[in-house]
Order: structure tokens, then sequence, then C-alpha cells
């Protein structure tokens, strides 16, 4: 806009025309991302930062480009404080319109889920038209659809998940992917046929503008935030982190689409087109970069610990997994699984520890015992056992201090009786629920081989014949008696 102001640019515009295009040009393709850093193998600390940033942006993007678009036809010099104010409270419903409609459709496809194990052909239909569905939903009511769909998928997938076989989620996962990719393959067909076009305007200040603003402000944008959430998070953004995020921008079917839709209405519309797809072309082509970046060095990341998400993973065990999820009971949740092998063990180390203790417990006092009926024995009490003394002076040089204070406690008997139908108790309680676990695996696996086959009625009608049968034998049996 200041640029134009001076006069650079062969075409004159708006301010609320640039601010279209800077709405529909900041969008970022999360497909290409996927299929750039699948590439590449990033790890995947990167991988769901920068796809999370690509998804979102791309919801926020086209809430923006319809906002800048009404405004665009109003007008520039009809517009008023309490338009920008109403813009402003319209951006935020459409945003959070769609978050809860995708809430609300994750919460049904999970809990009809749950009820179809009877005829499981359906589970995959409900995965795939209630989200549809949101989106549908989203769009009619002008809200943000791209993000009801995005929350829907994020919310429903371990529930679903939880209620289908590996069989059935492995078949919907790959299917979304050959989707994915059929469309993005679509897409990218139309913009290189769109190359073609004899319409194009060409204005090489204006699109060597915007190529070196959508790197410079998004790599400006990058560093300042990582260094703001570096303050607070555990995982830090390393400098190679900053600089994938940074090139992790490519432009894509978003972008291309509305770029498309500008309303003819914009005179600078084909040239707005024009370096859309310029934009699109250079930032894939820097893909490359990243094939380069990803022989430098390999990136390992971790997972960080934080305790609102700690928080959620509790109150998803105890209330929305038994809700949401068949065989699932209520229990408490874990914050860690080293946790719960740490425990295991020192729990066998006590155990173990505690049966030594009693052992010697068991030798010092024959011991003690022998030495009494010597002594008793030859009656004078000039008789020493030195074998047994010998013995307790050993152990009085070899014995820590730790170890003498936990001798005193299991001095006795009572005591470690006590501590070892403790310990006794919880591996025998340990043990249950392990073996409680294995049953519901086997069961689950059980459970995978009669799956969906291919001829779907007649397996509905061997199950019909096996029912019929067992009716008509227990009549008989009836009959018998």
């Amino acid at each position: 806009l200041v640029l134009s102001s001076y006069g650079i640019f062969s075409m004159e515009f708006s301010t609320t025309e640039i601010f279209v295009f800077s709405a529909l040009i900041s969008a970022v393709d999360p497909v290409a991302v996927i299929a750039v850093f699948e590439e590449i193998n990033v790890n995947e600390f990167i991988f769901v930062n920068v796809f999370g940033e690509a998804l979102f942006n791309d919801g926020v993007t086209v809430v923006l480009y319809q906002m800048f678009k009404s405004f665009t036809l109003i007008g520039a010099e009809n517009l008023e404080p309490i338009d920008y104010a109403a813009g402003v409270l319209s951006f935020l419903l459409v945003a959070c319109g769609g978050a809860v409609i995708g809430l609300i459709a994750a919460f049904i496809v999970s809990f009809i889920t749950k009820y179809t194990n009877q005829v499981r052909i359906l589970a995959p239909v409900f995965i795939f038209v209630i989200p549809y569905m949101a989106y549908l939903t989203a769009e009619i009511t002008s809200l943000s659809s791209i993000i009801a769909i995005a929350v829907c998928g994020m919310a429903m997938k371990q529930y679903v998940k939880g209620n289908i076989t590996t069989t059935a989620a492995n078949a919907v996962k790959y299917f979304v992917k050959m989707l994915a990719q059929s469309s993005e393959t679509v897409i990218f067909m139309f913009l290189g046929l769109s190359t073609m076009s004899s319409n194009h305007y060409w204005d090489t200040a204006f699109v060597v503008a915007t190529v070196g603003f959508c790197l410079l402000y998004r790599t400006i944008g990058v560093l300042a935030q990582c260094f703001f959430l570096n303050k607070f998070r555990h995982k830090k953004f390393t400098k190679i982190d900053q600089l994938i995020l940074s090139y992790g921008g490519l432009r894509g079917a978003i972008a291309f689409g509305l770029a498309m839709s500008i309303p003819a209405t914009i005179m600078a519309r084909q040239m707005f087109i024009t370096t859309t797809i310029v934009v699109i072309f250079f930032t894939v082509f820097l893909q490359y970069l990243d094939y380069m970046m990803s022989g430098v060095e390999d990136i390992a990341g971790q997972q960080g610990h934080y305790s609102l998400r700690d928080n959620f993973e509790r109150f998803n065990a105890k209330v929305l997994r038994p809700i949401l999820m068949r065989n699932e009971k209520k229990k408490n949740f874990d914050a860690s699984s080293i946790v719960r092998a740490y425990q295991k063990i020192t729990l066998e180390d006590a155990m173990n520890l505690t049966k030594m203790q009693k052992a010697e417990h068991k030798r010092i006092s024959a011991l003690r015992e022998y030495a009494i009926r010597q002594e008793l024995r030859f009656g004078d009490g000039t008789y020493v056992n030195k074998g047994y003394e010998k013995d307790l002076s050993v152990n009085d040089m070899t014995v820590t201090p730790q170890q003498k204070q936990l001798d005193k406690v299991l001095a006795s008997g009572e005591n470690v009786d006590g501590l070892y139908a403790l310990f006794s108790e919880l591996l025998d309680r340990k043990l249950k629920e392990l073996n409680t676990t294995r049953g519901q695996v086997k069961v689950n696996n059980e459970e995978e081989g009669e799956d969906i086959q291919d001829d779907y009625m007649r397996q509905m009608a061997t199950s019909s014949n096996a029912v019929s049968s067992l009716t008509s034998h227990n009549q008989l049996n009836l009959t018998i008696s």
C-alpha cells in the first residue's frame, strides 16, 4: 500500500482491495506441507507445528478474506467505525462458531460409532458423512467450514479409532490420504492450465515485492513468536526449527481458489491472480531447500509435559473416553508410562528386599537360639560360641546405618509378615489388572478376525442362520426335557 502511493505499480488499488489480496496470499497449503515434510522425514515436533499452523492459517485466512471482500463491496469511502467493529466481532463469531460445530459433530460421530459393533459397515460411513455434514452446516450458516471440519477431525480421532477395528481405521486413514492427494493433484492441474491463459496482467514490481514481503514477514513472524514462546515452553524452538518454520509456508490450493473467486469489480483482479500463481510456484519450488536442509542435520524432537494437557488427559480418561468409546471403563489417568514402570520395578525390589531381610532375620534368630541352648547346656556361663560371635562381628562391620535401621523395624516378626502381606497384595492386584488387560486385548483380536468381509450380505445371512440354528437347538433340548 505504501509502495503504491509512490506510483511504483502499474495499476492502482484501494486499501480494502489490497487487504483482500493480503488475506488470500497468506494462506498456507497443509497438503503441500504434508507432501514435502513426509518426503524429507522431518521430526514429529516440527511436523505438528507446521501442519497445525497451516491448517488453522487456512481457516483464519478464509474468514479474513470474506470480511475484507464485504468491505470492498461496501466501498472504502462508505465504511464507518461501526463497520470495523462489526468486522472484528464477525471474525470472532465465524471462527468460534466453526469450532463449536466441529466439536458437536465430533461428539455425535464418536457416540454413534460406539454402538456400531453389530453393524460395522456403518462406522466408516458415519466417519465420512457426519464431518461432511458439519462442513455443510458451517457453510450454510456462514461460519468457518475449514475450522469446523478440522476441529471435528482432531476431536473425534482418538475416540473413533478406539471404536473401530484396526483394519477399518487403516482403510479410513489411507482413503482420506488418497482423497487429499487426488484433490491436490487436480487443483495443481488447473493451476498449470491457468498459466496458459492470455488474460494475465504482469507487473514485475508487484510480483517481486509480493514474493519478497511474503518471505520477509513470515520470517519475522516466526522469529518473533518463537522468541516469545521459548520463554514458556519446555521444548524450545531451535534455530533449525525456526528456519524450517520460516520456509514451511507453501502456498497452494486455498490461495489459488480464493484468488480465482476475487470479484470482477476489483480492477486489479488479473494482476492479483497472476501474482498469486507466481508466488505458489515460487514457494513450492523452495521445497528443494528443505531437501538440502534435511541432509544437514537429522532433527530429533521430544514431547514436553504440561499441567494443562495432563489435566485434560485425566478428564479425558475419567469422563470422555467411557462415554464415547466401547469397552472403556472409568479409570484414573497415569501421567507417564515411565512412572508406571518405575513403580512396578520399585515394588519388585521392595518385595525381594523384604524376602532377604526375613531370611536374614530367621538365620540370626536361629544362631541366637543355638547360643542360648549351648549356654544353658554348660550352665556355668563359661562357654562362648565363637562361630556365632565371629558371624555377628562380621555382620556389625558390614552392615550400613540404613540396614541397621531396617533391622530394627524387621526385628519383630509381625512387621515382616505385615510388609510381606502388603507387597504380596499389591503385586497380586497388579497381576490381576495385567491379566484383565490381556483378556481385553484377546477379545479385541478375536473381533479383528470378524471384521467387515467382502460379501457383507452373505456374512449377515450366515449370522442369521447361526442364530436360527442355536434357537432350534435350544427348543429341541426343552422338548426332550
